[in-house]
């Protein structure tokens, strides 16, 4: 077997297992979204007890592909079609030599930014690095005053979407991917990305959901976006952070196509420098 039939058969593996495609049909169970109260006494007893109320659902194959679901062991939800597209820009920046770090912003669990620190190793590339830019404590509470378009969002009230650091890095562990080429940089966007240590990107991915934190991640981190890199926008299927993009493309006049991955994913890529 040559070397590039291992590296498929290897990022093939990489991409099932963070997406727990081989043991889906395990995933039976979900917490309850928040907007489900239980009485004060069952969850009182249930906190007592160390127990958590779930729901029982039924594993699909053609949801996860698509990135619809949120997963219960998976260690990313962004779907296999958002995934093979972060292969294939990737396989295009090294073919052409682009420039630059990958970042995501907004990592869950960190499954995507793992895959990148695979794809890395598997092309034995150590010049580049992969920045992993969150929180790690869960979505920012909405800033009416700067982003109004943010009202009644309840991203922040999601415990589902709250991983910390420490989780983040043992996953990369799991893979044997935790090392020097990976880069954290924990906090709010609006306080860790105007000053991070990047010069050159060319992948930026951007998984913030909110019009806020898509806005923050563009106006901090695109200029650095060398030509040719690609700007891959997770969630462009809901509308605050569509506006977000639109917004931001429309003052820079940004005219480069946006091209559609699945249901919620788009990306594009940077013509000019």
């Amino acid at each position: 077997m040559d070397l590039n039939s291992c590296r498929e058969l290897y990022l093939e593996l990489l991409k099932k297992t963070l997406l727990n495609e081989i043991w889906l049909e395990n995933e039976k169970y979900m917490p309850l979204e928040p907007a489900i109260k239980l009485p004060k006494e069952i969850s009182s007893y249930l906190k007592n007890q160390n127990l958590e109320a779930v729901k029982r659902i039924k594993p699909d194959s053609n949801q996860r592909k698509e990135g619809l679901d949120w997963p219960l062991m998976a260690h990313t939800m962004i779907g296999r079609y958002r995934l093979e597209n972060l292969q294939s820009c990737m396989e295009i920046v090294l073919k052409e030599k682009i420039e630059g770090d990958f970042i995501e912003t907004g990592v869950w669990r960190g499954g995507a930014c793992i895959f990148m620190r695979g794809f890395l190793k598997a092309y034995e590339i150590t010049d580049r690095r992969v920045w992993l830019a969150d929180s790690f404590e869960g979505l920012p509470e909405p800033n009416i005053k700067n982003y109004p378009r943010d009202k009644n969002d309840k991203h922040h009230t999601f415990d589902f979407l709250r991983v910390s650091l420490e989780e983040v890095k043992l996953n990369f562990q799991k893979y044997g991917l935790l090392d020097s080429q990976v880069c954290f940089l924990k906090g709010w966007f609006k306080d860790t990305l105007p000053k991070a240590p990047i010069s050159q990107i060319s992948i930026l991915r951007l998984d913030g959901d909110m019009y806020g934190s898509t806005m923050d991640s563009l106006t901090s981190l695109y200029s650095k976006v060398t030509k040719g890199g690609f700007i891959i926008v997770d969630d462009y299927g809901l509308p605050n952070c569509k506006a977000a993009v639109l917004d931001f493309r429309r003052k820079q006049n940004i005219n480069d196509p946006i091209i559609d991955i699945d249901t919620y994913g788009s990306y594009w890529r940077k013509s000019e420098s």
